[in-house]
Parts: structure tokens; sequence; C-alpha cells
């Protein structure tokens, strides 16, 4: 006779990220008296205590230490076993955590939502948007099912699978000095080098990717400015403040619309892979699947 349940076990899991019972009970939408004794009897029913209280916050013992990755790895085998029963048809709604870099989640994705809405109605997708780090430690955390990343990782425990190419490129405004150098002939890299950089936070896939395709031409980077969005530095470039290198997918409508040029330059032409990313031996349950599906299908963002 079994005496834990799968609720005592996600509010164990939800204690245990949020580090009190207030804000457990808000976030598996119980009251915090219920919260409590629920935790009382998970603890009671296995026979030890499994946190620690450190002034307001509770905070995992060795035992707790213990018990969390079991812990989270049951609740995703139920998590699955309910997608299975959606995807065969059988009516149950399901949600699916997804994490996204802030390229691919503003630019590449929506289209990819769109599809899976279409195919599987009763899917539904709850999406974080963050830098690329910030995206892979919420994968190895089991907070997110699977996530799409700019760039490489470097996270042991991560499975990652190419996606599409994209290419980054050099912009700036009309009206900035280098446009209308460039305009007379591709830009070197002692013109590079002098210029005001804006480039996006550490932690970023962006920032990672220019790094590595400029520094071993440029061997370094002036910055004027870091911002944590790479639409806000499109924007300012396209004021005048700088010049960057963005993805094109993020900066192709402002060439478009004539409020960025893209600069020649003698550089070779830098390219990257954005990335489906899951903890490593994770099996895809089919709604997962479903999307993943769905990226595939989906045309590689151009690069005219």
């Amino acid at each position: 006779m079994l005496h834990l349940t799968l609720r005592q076990v996600e509010i164990f899991c939800a204690v245990a990220q949020s580090g009190s019972t207030v804000a457990a009970a808000q976030a598996v939408s119980l009251s915090q008296s219920a919260t409590s004794a629920a935790l009382q009897q998970l603890e009671r029913a296995l026979g030890s205590q499994l946190f620690e209280r450190v002034g307001r916050q509770l905070v995992l013992n060795d035992a707790g230490r213990a018990l969390l990755p079991q812990a989270l790895g049951l609740l995703e085998q139920a998590r699955a076993i309910e997608q299975a029963f959606v995807v065969q048809g059988c009516g149950l709604p399901v949600r699916l955590r997804l994490a996204a870099s802030t390229t691919i989640g503003s630019y590449v994705l929506p289209p990819v939502l769109a599809a899976l809405a279409r195919s599987h109605p009763q899917v539904a997708v709850d999406l974080q948007i963050a830098n690329t780090a910030e995206v892979a430690e919420a994968v190895l955390a089991l907070e997110v099912d699977l996530a799409l990343i700019e760039g490489a990782s470097h996270w042991p425990g991560l499975e990652v699978q190419p996606w599409l190419r994209d290419e980054l490129v050099i912009v700036s405004a009309p009206h900035d000095p280098l446009a209308r150098q460039a305009a007379g002939q591709p830009l070197a890299s002692d013109a590079l080098r002098s210029a005001r950089w804006l480039l996006r936070e550490a932690g970023s896939g962006t920032r990672e990717m220019v790094e590595h395709a400029l520094l071993p031409h440029l061997h370094q980077l002036h910055a004027a400015a870091t911002l944590g969005s790479s639409e806000a530095i499109a924007r300012c470039v396209a004021q005048g403040l700088g010049i960057s290198c963005l993805p094109r997918v993020l900066v192709q409508p402002l060439v478009d619309a004539g409020e960025l040029v893209v600069l020649p330059t003698l550089l070779p032409q830098m390219q990257r892979y954005f990335s489906l990313v899951q903890r490593a031996g994770k099996r895809r349950s089919p709604a997962l699947q479903a999307f993943v599906d769905a990226c595939r299908a989906i045309a590689p963002p151009s690069t005219d």
C-alpha cells in the first residue's frame, strides 16, 4: 500500500524550488495551510524530515536533497503519461513547458507554435524567454521539458541537436559614417576595430557567437553599451549610437524598412545554428515530439 501521493510529491518539489510554503501554495493552487499539511504528511509517510528552517526560508536537508531528483523524475513520468493520452486523442489537455533564448522566442518560434496549435489543439505551451545561460539552467533543473538556444552549449548533462542555421551580420544606421565608407569598398578590420559596438550581455548566445566570430580578426570590441535585448540593440543602432553584429532573422525587417543597413566587410561569412536542447536521457513524450516535429517542419530563416 502506497503511503504518499503525486500531489504530495508535487508540493515537496514546489517548496524545494521556492523555499517557502507560501510561495509553493501559489504555484500549486492551494492554501498555505493545505500545502503545509501535505508536506507534513509526506514527511510522516517517509519517516524523515526533509527541510530545515533558516529564518523564514525552508532549506533542503540531506534527506530532502537526496529525494529531490527522484521526485522531479517521478513528476516527469506523470506528465509523460498525461501527454501520451492527449496525443492519442483521449481528450486530456496537456501543457508543455518550453524555454527559448531571446531571438528564437521572439522571431523564430511564433510560426512553430501556430503550427502546433493547428495540429494538436489540446497541447498548450508555457514559454519562458531568457538568455542562453538561463535557458540551459532551466533545462538542467527540469523546470522545462525542452529549450531552444542560440550558439553552443557548455553544460554537461544536456543533449544538443542542431536545428536551424542563421547568419550574423554587422549593421549600422544608414547615416553612420561607416555605412558611407562601406559604400565605396568593404570595411577592413581596422575600421571595425575602432567602431563603437553595441553588445548583448554576458551569458547571451548572441554575445558569445559575436565574440567567437569577431575577436580572432578584431582582437577587441569597444563596447559603447551593453544591452539585455537584441531588439533594443537594433533600435539603438538605427538611431546612430553605434554598430552591432546581430542575427539576420532579427534585423532583416529593419533592413527592408531602410532603418538599418548591412555593412559589407572583408571578414568571413558568420553563421551559427539554433539548437534544440533537452536533459540527456530524457524521453520525449508524444506531445513533446509533436512540438519537435513542428520545429523541423518550418523553413530555415532567410539569409538572402
